[in-house]
């Protein structure tokens, strides 16, 4: 997969991202965990705000669950929170970060993109990384739909000995720059000799729709049952709510059984604690 003319475009136009300028493994798997479904800018300030408060997974793992979340503020889907906080807790226990694949996957809330990502990012081996726009730009070099464990095989076969932090940091940034899901800038992309889509010019269907690892749209956010989660979380930063109070909390005034019914899967997410009908954060 043309090596040599993705580095050489890549190298010399990396996107200047902070967790890039580190190999410490903890401050790569925050930035990982955190990049989860979540746009690059909203990410950058909470990824410095947490590391300044929290430099170390034991740092992390003396903390109360609460004080994370609090930090996790605008980020969303808080059970990433939960799993980061505890991840710290096993690296803690282990006395040092795993440096194996199954070693990673073995904490909470790392899966095969994550483990991937710190070994490649943070311990330079040779790890293929797939994320939704390494995964689109398989697909499309291809020419057809891929299931994960094909483009897995395919990102494996493609990685460059011992170039990992640079050929997957290139491919990320090829699938955000250039090989976009709209409007792909192919007449710019070093991949383009050996593209089978080519910008859909064989007049084929775009083969990355479909395709494991390759994103949706997300559901509608406004008014839904995950922005209410986010709202009570973030009020319950600043004090308990009564469970009275949880519908004007959510932003639902008197939508009352909503309110609790929302309540009671962040309690089951133990992500809130509720006591004497009275909720706060663990």
């Amino acid at each position: 997969m043309y090596q040599d003319e993705l580095l050489n475009w890549g190298v010399a136009q990396l996107r200047d991202l902070p967790w890039r300028r580190t190999r410490d493994p903890w401050a790569v798997l925050v930035s990982e965990v955190m990049l989860q479904q979540t746009q690059v800018e909203r990410v950058i300030p909470r990824w410095l705000a947490l590391l300044e408060a929290f430099p170390t997974p034991a740092a992390c793992a003396a903390a109360p669950l609460g004080d994370v979340l609090r930090l996790w503020q605008g980020l969303g889907y808080p059970r990433r929170a939960r799993n980061l906080h505890a991840a710290a807790q096993s690296i803690t226990e282990l006395g040092g970060f795993p440096t194996s694949l199954d070693g990673l996957l073995a904490l909470a809330g790392v899966g095969a993109y994550t483990a991937r990502a710190v070994l490649a990012f943070a311990f330079e081996a040779d790890a293929a990384v797939v994320d939704t726009n390494i995964a689109r730009v398989f697909a499309r070099f291809a020419g057809e739909r891929l299931t994960a464990k094909q483009v897995q095989a395919a990102a494996d076969a493609a990685l460059p000995h011992g170039e990992a932090w640079a050929w997957n940091q290139c491919l990320m940034d090829l699938g955000a720059v250039l090989c976009r899901p709209l409007g792909p800038r192919c007449d710019e992309c070093p991949l383009r000799p050996g593209c089978a889509w080519n910008g859909g010019r064989d007049e084929r269907v775009d083969p990355a729709i479909g395709s494991a690892g390759v994103s949706g749209r997300q559901s509608r956010f406004e008014g839904s049952d995950r922005q209410g989660r986010g709202r009570l979380i973030k009020a319950l930063g600043l004090a308990p709510v009564h469970g009275g109070d949880l519908s004007v909390a959510m932003g639902w005034p008197g939508q009352y059984e909503r309110a609790t019914r929302v309540a009671a899967t962040l309690v089951a997410d133990r992500l809130v604690v509720r006591a004497a009908d009275v909720y706060r954060l663990p």
